[in-house]
């Protein structure tokens, strides 16, 4: 659980122990976590560590000295400001340093009060660089990737490999069941990608047939086959310079197969009924919710089609797997479909999210997402309770459940007494303050997990009374 403020933290790096000590204690009677460190070297080695707020570095010590200190740390931790502890004699060394880049420098014997105020504006100055940083980052966010909800270890894997791949030209391969946002993150992948700026388009191999499916994927020429009136580009012409989504690429018939692989080979088309080849310039992104290895192994799929798509995997968990974002999803559905359907939503039942977590969720999140709807409209109040539940989802849950006093979590995950629900700014306030624990009072990742913007964080921060660290 987090406090209502975190502990600025200094290093004191200086071969004086008794300085060390007294720094500390000063330091500490204000607040402060401080870490002490002999030597410029063993200051380095704390540096590959927890990163404190503030350095306090000694100009004068055996080994490496302030100067050369200075240029490591800045090296290693370039957003720390370092603040100069100096002798009378050695100023001019200590605006020297200043010079490059020491934040500012005092001169022994320090006076507690400087030390202190010295110390705070370094601190200030930290946070406004570590903000400006967070705010760079979010401002890089797409809206896409934003759309991805999820803290668990198999969601932030789906995470980092969009960004890792995103930039790039490789081709990829999405995998999961029905209903895991597969294509919200061929989305994110484009969006991230240098062919931002071009189409992304669209083709669900299952819903065409073979003969209709060859057309839109490779185009035709006028008078190809009856009703053929004109010349109609492939979908691959279409995506020149963006790119081409093949979802449920599982379901395509070996004849097509085959010249899908042509196609990426040698990336150009034939359009049905033309006399020459058409050069394409399209990143692929394929989609499946089969196994293609045992597929492979059966006969259905082509093994050299399938090691051209999957250069690299993404595969997506199932929601059964991640049932710890069930809380996150649930709010940030809620949110958009309160918006959709005009209906907003003040309360949950404790009840309600408990039903919500006893349903295995065959079909994900795009089931989770329909069960939310269902509930919305079907509510007569602005609280939802378990009643208004699919019957599939209450069939899972235990009889109590469906009770409105039975006790369980709220719509953000917190946890509630029993014969009460929770208003949204109680769930909410106790959601942040659980996340941000979970996050150590990182802004930025605790409004991503949250789903709300950096700014939207901090005015719910002041609204509860919470502080963090920045």
């Amino acid at each position: 659980m987090i406090a209502a403020s975190q502990k600025r933290r200094a290093l004191v790096v200086d071969d004086e122990p008794a300085l060390r000590m007294m720094v500390g204690a000063v330091l500490r009677d204000e607040g402060w976590d401080v870490a002490e460190a002999p030597s410029a070297e063993d200051a380095l080695d704390l540096l590959s560590g927890a990163r404190p707020d503030v350095i306090l570095l000694d100009m004068r010590m055996p080994g490496m000295d302030g100067l050369e200190a200075l240029g490591a740390i800045r090296a290693k931790s370039p957003g720390v400001p370092v603040v100069m502890l100096t002798a009378f004699g050695t100023v001019g060394s200590a605006v020297d340093a200043m010079k490059r880049g020491a934040f500012d420098y005092l001169t022994k014997p320090a006076d507690n009060d400087e030390l202190v105020a010295v110390l705070g504006k370094a601190y200030e100055y930290s946070r406004l660089i570590s903000e400006n940083l967070e705010l760079r980052r979010e401002a890089d966010m797409t809206p896409e990737v934003r759309e991805i909800i999820g803290q668990s270890e198999g969601m932030q894997r789906v995470k980092r490999l969009i960004e890792q791949a995103g930039p790039s030209e490789a081709t990829v391969l999405i995998t999961g069941d029905s209903g895991t946002g597969k294509e919200l993150v061929a989305a994110a992948l484009h969006a991230a990608s240098p062919r931002a700026r071009g189409a992304l388009v669209k083709v669900n191999c299952a819903a065409l047939p073979g003969d209709l499916l060859e057309s839109e994927l490779f185009g035709y020429v006028k008078g190809a086959f009856t009703g053929a009136v004109k010349d109609k580009p492939g979908r691959f012409q279409l995506a020149s310079g963006g790119t081409l989504f093949l979802d449920e690429i599982g379901e395509l018939p070996l004849g097509l197969q085959a010249k899908l692989l042509r196609a990426i080979q040698e990336r150009q088309v034939e359009p049905l009924g033309g006399v020459g080849a058409v050069p394409v310039d399209v990143r692929l992104l394929a989609a499946t919710n089969r196994n293609l290895v045992a597929e492979v192994q059966a006969g259905r799929f082509r093994e050299d089609l399938y090691f051209r798509l999957n250069v690299l995997e993404v595969p997506i968990p199932p929601l059964r797997e991640r049932m710890d974002d069930l809380p996150l999803l649930t709010a940030h559905l809620l949110r958009k479909l309160a918006r959709k359907n005009n209906k907003p939503v003040r309360e949950v039942s404790p009840a309600f999210m408990d039903t919500l977590a006893r349903y295995p969720w065959p079909g994900n999140v795009r089931e989770l997402e329909n069960a939310l709807e269902r509930a919305l409209v079907l509510s007569r109040t602005d609280s939802l309770s378990a009643a208004d539940l699919p019957p599939q989802v209450l069939s899972s849950a235990p009889a109590r459940a469906a009770q409105p006093s039975a006790p369980g979590p709220g719509p953000l995950g917190a946890p509630q007494p029993p014969r009460a629900a929770p208003s949204l700014d109680e769930a909410e306030k106790q959601a942040i303050i659980e996340a941000l624990a979970l996050y150590g009072g990182h802004r930025q990742r605790t409004a991503d997990a949250l789903d709300i913007s950096r700014r939207t964080l901090q005015y719910k921060l002041r609204k509860y009374g919470l502080t963090t660290r920045g």
